[in-house]
């Protein structure tokens, strides 16, 4: 948020006060499970995590990976039990904290608030992309966005990531978030190495030519070119 919006000193305290019990888990943990009751929140701190649903033939769909600085377990805030399943991609620290103190957040900080919905949006935005991808491009087009949404989100909270980022994800889940299989998954990766617009190597990925993995994936950065000008005034 910090780097969007220039936030006043109690913006920044109430906002540090969410992290005031940080935790960590290893890969493959499981920090809510879809329609269990879950009460926390979570600010990531470190590592990358997933949200997903199961399908009844068993399948898995992942919905929105997450990555440092980002709020997660909001979609279950609104609801007696968590409509997904967030699970650690990567050894990982979160931070919980509970419905009531972000209730306490919205009250004090109405421009925090603001703040949160906005990027939510973004979010919504981003997704409503992806399931239109999901239906309407190829598996290559859905391969490259999704490799340049995450460089994005990476950089949206470390600007020192430029082309180069590790990617950190297997095949399966590359699959699982795009609708491909494993093997699918790999054939586009090598195409798109083929065709020069990415390289991979020691588990980073490197982007070698931005401009045309973004035409082949028919890319559109929600990241970029926000309107934050109607923020209230923060306190």
């Amino acid at each position: 948020m910090a780097a969007r919006v220039g936030l006043t000193p109690a913006e920044i305290d109430a906002l540090s006060r969410l992290e005031d019990r940080p935790r960590e888990f290893r890969r493959g943990a499981l920090l809510q499970r879809e329609n269990e009751r879950g009460t926390d929140l979570y600010i990531v701190r470190r590592g990358m995590l997933m949200s997903y649903v199961l399908l009844d033939d068993g399948s898995r769909q992942i919905l929105r990976f997450h990555f440092r600085g980002d709020m997660i377990g909001v979609p279950g805030m609104i609801y007696g039990t968590s409509p997904e399943t967030i699970a650690a991609l990567t050894d990982c620290e979160v931070c919980p904290f509970d419905r009531a103190a972000l209730s306490r957040l919205f009250e004090e900080h109405p421009r925090i608030a603001a703040l949160i919905l906005a990027f939510n949006q973004v979010e919504r935005v981003a997704l409503t992309d992806r399931l239109a991808a999901l239906g309407r491009t190829s598996a290559k087009a859905r391969v490259a966005a999704l490799v340049l949404d995450m460089r994005n989100r990476l950089r949206s909270s470390d600007p020192s990531v430029v082309d180069s980022y590790p990617l950190g994800l297997t095949q399966e889940e590359i699959g699982d978030a795009t609708g491909l299989t494993a093997v699918h998954v790999n054939r586009m990766l090598r195409q798109l190495e083929e065709d020069g617009l990415i390289a991979r190597e020691a588990g980073r990925l490197t982007i070698r030519d931005e401009r045309a993995l973004a035409r082949a994936a028919n890319y559109v950065d929600r990241y970029a070119g926000l309107d934050l000008s109607w923020l209230p005034a923060g306190r």
